[in-house]
């Protein structure tokens, strides 16, 4: 794509981010008919299933960038979409329920749930920076056990989420008074008035997960050589331009859940992937053989710390409940995006030193 003039690489990412965002939609409806009629319980329906759909430009990008060898746009992009995906839960918070006592949803989601989901994701991403600090060679059997530690964090953490969602030995089993009625990663979704097959729904499923993959390699090649035409660096657009175009299956997805009364799930459908992002990391190593944690520059350390902060914020946000809104948003969204943009401006000097 290389050869490709710039308005065609443009015209071919807006196709392909068009192409993620309806098949995000319909992995979501599939998701929830699939988890009803296999009976796939909240942890594998909510944080397994829908976390990996949603995630699939971002598990192609990663393949695609591994077999390459481009492992500077998988690393920027993983954990570039940790941070931004993180900030969608502030665009939910602004479009997902709007009028004037409608709370914000940090208030409205609440549970000590979602808070250990969060602390997940922060456990994970601490893992990632001090993978960053092992030696290159430290490689056996193509595996490194800076990604095998994730993978096993990701794993302890949704045993931990499930059986946090069956009960905890709190007042009200961790629920908050006046949030949201759905547990965590229980999809409640209305049923519709023709209810899809079984058979349908894998079918739409499958179709759906393709598109997406096929979607965000194209995504993944057309972005880079478009970045490449403007001199912008690998890392600053995979953290934000390709992130937010990975990240439409998450809006999407949570804005239908928002708009259905499923707080809970719109949040803990983003922390569970963000949990499940670095996973890729084992991807990365397995298909290029490498160790790509010892590989991170500066950038890829000051993105994990960025969105290590911004789920601290969410976390904190869930256990104080603010009831304040600024600018459409809760207080804690709206520090969210203040420090998101900030960060942005960091990154930019960063790549530019």
């Amino acid at each position: 794509m290389e050869s490709l003039p710039l308005w065609l690489l443009v015209l071919v990412f807006v196709a392909g981010a068009a192409v993620v965002w309806i098949a995000g939609i319909q992995l979501s409806k599939t998701t929830d008919v699939l988890d009803s009629r296999l009976h796939l319980g909240s942890a594998l329906g909510g944080l397994v299933v829908l976390a990996v759909a949603t995630n699939l430009p971002e598990i192609a990008i990663t393949v695609s960038a591994g077999l390459s060898g481009s492992i500077e746009v998988a690393a920027g992009n993983i954990l570039g979409g940790i941070a931004l995906q993180t900030v969608v839960i502030a665009v939910l918070d602004a479009f997902g329920k709007r009028g004037k006592d409608v709370k914000p949803i940090t208030y409205r989601a609440a549970s000590l749930t979602l808070v250990l989901e969060a602390v997940v994701v922060v456990a994970v991403l601490a893992v990632v920076i001090a993978g960053s600090q092992l030696p290159p060679d430290l490689v056996v059997a193509r595996l490194t056990p800076d990604v095998v530690l994730i993978a096993v964090i990701w794993v302890i953490g949704l045993f931990l989420v499930q059986r946090a969602s069956k009960g905890l030995p709190w007042h009200e089993s961790g629920h908050a008074p006046d949030a949201s009625p759905h547990a965590a990663g229980h999809r409640t979704r209305k049923p519709d008035t023709e209810p899809m097959s079984t058979r349908k729904a894998v079918v739409v499923f499958a179709v759906s997960a393709l598109a997406t993959l096929v979607a965000g390699v194209v995504l993944e090649r057309a972005g880079d050589a478009a970045s490449s035409q403007i001199g912008l660096s690998g890392v600053l657009f995979g953290a934000t331009v390709l992130a937010l175009a990975t990240s439409l299956p998450e809006i999407s997805t949570g804005l239908q859940a928002v708009k259905q009364g499923d707080d809970n799930l719109a949040v803990s459908d983003i922390f569970g992937g963000n949990a499940f992002l670095p996973v890729l990391f084992l991807v990365a190593t397995v298909l290029s053989g490498k160790a790509v944690l010892p590989q991170a520059n500066a950038s890829d350390v000051y993105l994990t710390a960025l969105a290590a902060l911004l789920t601290l914020v969410y976390a904190v946000g869930l256990v104080f409940r603010p009831q304040r809104r600024i600018i459409g948003m809760g207080v804690d969204s709206f520090v969210v995006v203040v420090m998101y943009l900030v960060g942005v401006a960091g990154l930019v000097a960063i790549s530019l030193a």
